[in-house]
């Protein structure tokens, strides 16, 4: 019988601060710290991993390394969507402007979202269906497999995975995308044919109240 385990985990905070996506791709000295400790808490509970992969950007990459695991190897089928250039493919196209603060982001990403999935964002590095295919690929092919699998992602990734293992709208995974904190984990069992999902953006590095200032989302 085929079971597989994928743990899912997403990059610690990067530069919230950016723009677009080339200024974003680096860890804050804060993504850095959570990185070490979900490490800690992973040597200290269940360490071993058959793999640990990545997508290729920097974000993705420093927090396993922060982690303090050696990377099996980087997928680029794991890398995220182009925010950054949906949103201004959002004003130029449609005159809805990129948000200014969490509260407007958390309007505009679904709206973002909405738009990409119905075709109306050209200009765009990928279709949604491009997206799609390429990050449900990845879970598929590791679900043809035994073992227990580390993968250091991003949220948008995060969220297909989990609209592919529930069947969700895309609305559905529009809000999953917007809880996905950063260094979370998320456990996704292919077990008796089928795909579950065990944990959903479990951060348990940072349950101490010390720690609170750390739970980010962007």
């Amino acid at each position: 019988m085929q079971v597989a385990e994928i743990i899912l985990v997403r990059h610690g905070q990067a530069n919230s601060h950016a723009t677009d996506d080339e200024s974003y791709d680096r860890l804050s000295d804060l993504g850095r710290e959570q990185a070490r400790w979900l490490g800690t808490h992973l040597r200290d509970t269940n360490p071993h991993f058959d793999a640990v992969i990545t997508g290729t950007l920097s974000r993705q990459t420093e927090t396993a390394l922060e982690m303090g695991f050696d990377i099996t190897k980087q997928d680029a089928r794991l890398d995220e969507l182009s925010y950054f250039a949906m949103a201004t493919a959002m004003e130029a196209q449609h005159g809805i402007p990129a948000p200014r603060d969490p509260t407007e982001f958390a309007i505009h990403l679904p709206q973002v979202i909405t738009h990409w999935t119905e075709g109306r964002l050209t200009t765009v590095p990928e279709t949604y269906p491009q997206f799609s295919e390429r990050v449900t690929a990845v879970v598929d092919e590791l679900c043809g497999g035994n073992g227990r699998i580390l993968i250091v992602t991003s949220g948008g990734v995060i969220g297909m995975a989990m609209r592919h293992a529930l069947g969700l709208e895309n609305s559905g995974m529009a809000k999953m995308m917007l809880q996905i904190m950063n260094s979370s984990m998320h456990r996704l069992h292919y077990v008796h044919d089928m795909l579950m999902v065990g944990t959903f953006n479990a951060t348990p590095h940072l349950d101490a109240p010390d720690r609170a200032h750390a739970r980010t989302f962007v």
